[in-house]
This record gives C-alpha cells, sequence and structure tokens, in this order.
C-alpha cells in the first residue's frame, strides 16, 4: 500500500447508537494502520472512548459535542443519536471544502431515524452530492476479487423498472470506466452490465428493458471507446472467475449487486463513492443495533475502508 504521511483522513462515528463508535475504536488500535496517515475522528468523545481511551500518535479527534449524557442511548436509534451523526457528517463537509481533510471515511447511520429529522435523506452519497454540488455520482463496492456498482440505489423495487433508463445506466457505465482508470490505474478496464429481468430479458421475452434501456446504453458507450459486455443474466455473473474476466460489474438495482458481492466478501466489502470531487468510502454494513455496546462488532470492513481511502488519497 501508498503510505499516505502528508494526508489527513477524516472518520465520522456514524450513529453513536450503533457499532460506528467501535468498529472505528477497533480499527484505530492497530498500528499497522496507524502509522499509514493522520486521522481525524469526527464525533462526540463518550462513545468512541467507550471502546478507545488511549491518546496514539496520528489520531486527532474533533469532538462535537452533540450528545449529553443522559440523551445517549446505546444500541437503538433515537432522535438524538441521528442528530448527532448529520452534525458529525456535516463538520467532515465543512473540513473537507476547506481543504483540512483530502478523504472521508464514513462509519453507519440510521436513515430511518435521520428521515424523521430530514424527509429527503437518502443516504451518504445523496448527502454528499448535493453538499459538493455533485450530479453524478455512485456506489461502487469494492472487495479484493471484485468491484460493483449500482445503476439504482436505494429505492423501492417497484420503481426499479421505471428507474433503469438507458441515460441512467450509460452515466453508470461511463462512471465506472473513469473511476477505474483515476482511482485504480487501470488503463483499458473492461466492465460487464447486468440485465434486469431472469435471464438478462431472454430476447425480450421475459421483459423489454434490456432491449429498450440497458443495450443502447452499452452501445452507447462502444461508440465512446469504452470496453462494455453484456447485458448478461445476474444469476450467472457473480463468481470468483468473474472478477478476473472483468474489471467491474454494472448492476441493475441494489440487491441485485450486493447480495452477490457481500456473499463472496461482506467482511471485508467497501462501499466506495465515485464522482465526487474527493475520496469516500465505508464499511458496507449497517448500524448493528442489536450488538452495540457488546463489543462483538467486527472491525474488518472498517480497516479496509480506511486502507482504500488512504490508497487512493495517496494515489
Amino acid at each position: 500500500m501508498k503510505l499516505s504521511t502528508k494526508k489527513t483522513i477524516a472518520i465520522t462515528l456514524g450513529d453513536p447508537g450503533g457499532i460506528g463508535p467501535e468498529v472505528v475504536a477497533k480499527a484505530l488500535a492497530k498500528p499497522s494502520l496507524r502509522r499509514l496517515a493522520h486521522f481525524q475522528i469526527i464525533g462526540d468523545e463518550a462513545p468512541y472512548r467507550r471502546y478507545f481511551s488511549s491518546q496514539f500518535k496520528n489520531c486527532s479527534f474533533v469532538d462535537c459535542k452533540s450528545l449529553s449524557v443522559k440523551s445517549w442511548k446505546i444500541g437503538r436509534p433515537t432522535r438524538v443519536g441521528a442528530r448527532a451523526s448529520l452534525d458529525y457528517l456535516n463538520k467532515a463537509i465543512e473540513l473537507l471544502k476547506n481543504k483540512t481533510v483530502s478523504a472521508l471515511v464514513t462509519a453507519p447511520v440510521c436513515k430511518e431515524s435521520i428521515c424523521v429529522l430530514d424527509s429527503g435523506f437518502q443516504g451518504h452519497t445523496e448527502f454528499l452530492a448535493q453538499a459538493f454540488h455533485t450530479p453524478h455520482v455512485g456506489m461502487m463496492f469494492v472487495s479484493q476479487g471484485l468491484r460493483t456498482i449500482l445503476v439504482t440505489r436505494h429505492i423501492p423495487l417497484n420503481q426499479v423498472s421505471k428507474a433503469v433508463t438507458s441515460s441512467k445506466v450509460y452515466e453508470t457505465i461511463a462512471l465506472t470506466d473513469h473511476a477505474l482508470r483515476s482511482y485504480f490505474g487501470i488503463q483499458k478496464p473492461v466492465v460487464a452490465v447486468c440485465g434486469l429481468n431472469p435471464h438478462a430479458g431472454e430476447g425480450g421475452t421475459i421483459g423489454k428493458e434490456e432491449i429498450t434501456h440497458i443495450i443502447p446504453a452499452i452501445k452507447k458507450a462502444h461508440k465512446n471507446k469504452m470496453r462494455v459486455e453484456g447485458p448478461f443474466a445476474a444469476d450467472t455473473l457473480f463468481s470468483p472467475e468473474a472478477g478476473c474476466s472483468y474489471d467491474a460489474i454494472v448492476a441493475m438495482y441494489h440487491d441485485q449487486g450486493l447480495i452477490g458481492v457481500k456473499t463472496q466478501a461482506f467482511t471485508k466489502l467497501v462501499n466506495l463513492t465515485i464522482g465526487l470531487p474527493f475520496v469516500r468510502t465505508s464499511p458496507a454494513h449497517g448500524t448493528a443495533f442489536n450488538i452495540a455496546g457488546t463489543e462483538k462488532a467486527d472491525s474488518s470492513s472498517m480497516c479496509e475502508a480506511i486502507k482504500l481511502a488512504v490508497e487512493l488519497s495517496a494515489s
């Protein structure tokens, strides 16, 4: 891994009632990780120090003071926790805009709780895109053997078909091609595209979306000199062999892409937002309120998210 000793990586603690503070603390407790860069932890000290009382070199803390002792509840979603997680995120945005930090790693937040405060909140990806006026962003899930990106993200399944338009599919392919070149240094990336329907529509007998939207997007990518193949039936595309054949897979909707990659690499999977003017990563899991405070949380995905943020911000 390339060292990023002159870089400062911001890490937000996410919902303080979830496992975010624990997995951040466990990750930064590893000397091999701490020496990679300077880390600026953003959150409230009370939940963080529950797991990480030591003061280590290369780690500093921005205490947002969003919680009181009486208001903080671990192990369940609360309005107070939601407000605090938004405070952490807004502070990170301020530091990024001031160029105080060069990359961002985010611990998980509770969208359900935040939506009580802000009904338009869709997730970190959309929140950051809006803050930086970036219209085209994508969620790329990165593991050692496979990269997967989603055309549609957090929308109900019954809205997916209408959301899979030719322009949206092409935009996602183009974002993927650019990210593979700029982030990962792949000069001639090859991208595989999933169909939406079973068996990729079987020539239109099981749905027309492949013919009307996905294939035209692939043809447009070909015209723009991108190496793209598909559409493929998703049930056969997610395999260890695919990681050797393709540099990334474009999936049409959330579970189509994530079931495959999480089955292969759940504990070490990283969510990378592509299209932002900075590197942003996160572990590919949620707040896990059910185990928060038990010290059973696995920090592997957070460790990988931090490593990837360091590596990409150093490139």
